[in-house]
């Protein structure tokens, strides 16, 4: 005779046998340039008799998944937890790196824009440090955190520029074909509004100067990040730094030589006596560029506006037209310059 058995024991039974076919499985943690940390439910398990509960979700929630970095870690975050050196080896025990971290590391590779690109061996660092990954994994040098730097950043001791100083190891700022093999850095084309463009080469001023001579101190390492006039120039900025009349040709003299096949164009000021125009193929005849430029105009016509009044004193057009020393007075014949 078949004995009953109440509905609420048989789902017991099967809630029970599902529950016993349940398999934790090994979590892999994956990394771009390295073998992946595999952690073993089954190890941990056994540690703890089975004891879910001192993971989850005490350590690991497991509705609000993250992943943590060596240094939040090494502050008893995630794997920190039990691996502090007391109840298991600590993650911040550098020989016990390899008890998670298998294998060998990766050579790393920095695409950028416009250069070479950099590899970074973790081989040859590591055969420098002698083994000792914290040399950079340090939450310092290495945060984990992915953030690119510049390589003005890396001349103020980020990253690279930790050991790359020109003390410990050659410095970031002078030796860029180190790093990024094969370099040959482009021409720079400086586009201006109502002037032929001038053109930087870095394959001529390489030849006398390295690359330190520039960067950072004077230019960024990228194109065009904070225009100069040519007023700064002449007062030391920019190209001006070099280019000063002393260490090379000065900025504000003749301009043909960066704005190849220049002729600056005539001036017209539209004044109530009639336009008045200003040639500069007649007056380059006598005078250079440096003659007026920047010492009495700067490069931009209307930016400095004088009255009649203010040339009779010296100033504006007034420094040349001096009552026939250097050239006829403003004072003269009006209908020189004002077509009335």
């Amino acid at each position: 005779m078949l004995k009953r058995v109440p509905l609420f024991s048989l789902l017991f039974l099967l809630v029970a046998a599902c529950a016993g076919a349940v398999e934790t499985k090994d979590i892999r943690f994956t990394f771009k340039h390295a073998e992946p940390v595999v952690f073993s439910h089954e190890t941990h398990l056994i540690q703890y008799r089975n004891n879910c509960k001192i993971c989850h979700d005490a350590i690991f929630n497991l509705r609000n998944r993250r992943h943590y970095t060596m240094a939040e870690m090494e502050k008893t975050k995630s794997c920190g937890a039990c691996h502090s050196g007391i109840k298991a080896f600590s993650v911040a025990t550098e020989k016990d790196c390899i008890r998670c971290h298998k294998g060998k590391p990766r050579d790393v590779t920095y695409k950028i824009k416009g250069l070479s690109d950099a590899t970074f061996s973790h081989a040859s660092h590591i055969a420098k440090a002698g083994g000792s990954c914290k040399s950079c994994h340090n939450g310092k040098v290495i945060t984990g955190k992915r953030k690119a730097v510049t390589m003005a950043e890396m001349e103020k001791g980020r990253t690279c520029g930790a050991c790359h100083n020109g003390k410990r190891a050659f410095t970031v700022s002078a030796n860029c074909d180190r790093c990024h093999k094969g370099m040959k850095p482009s021409d720079i084309n400086f586009n201006i509004k109502g002037t032929p463009s001038a053109t930087f080469s870095h394959s001529f001023h390489t030849q006398v100067y390295t690359c330190k001579d520039c960067h950072t101190r004077t230019f960024p390492y990228k194109a065009v990040v904070g225009k100069a006039t040519m007023d700064d120039m002449a007062k030391g900025k920019s190209c001006g730094t070099c280019h000063n009349g002393k260490d090379a040709f000065a900025s504000n003299g003749d301009c043909n030589k960066c704005h190849k096949g220049m002729k600056p164009g005539k001036i017209t000021f539209k004044t109530s006596a009639g336009e008045a125009v200003f040639s500069h193929d007649f007056h380059t005849q006598a005078y250079k560029c440096t003659d007026c430029h920047t010492k009495v105009f700067p490069y931009k016509a209307g930016k400095l506006k004088a009255t009649m009044a203010e040339m009779e004193q010296g100033k504006s057009c007034g420094v040349c037209h001096n009552k026939g020393k250097d050239a006829f007075s403003v004072q003269d014949d009006c209908g020189k310059c004002h077509k009335m």
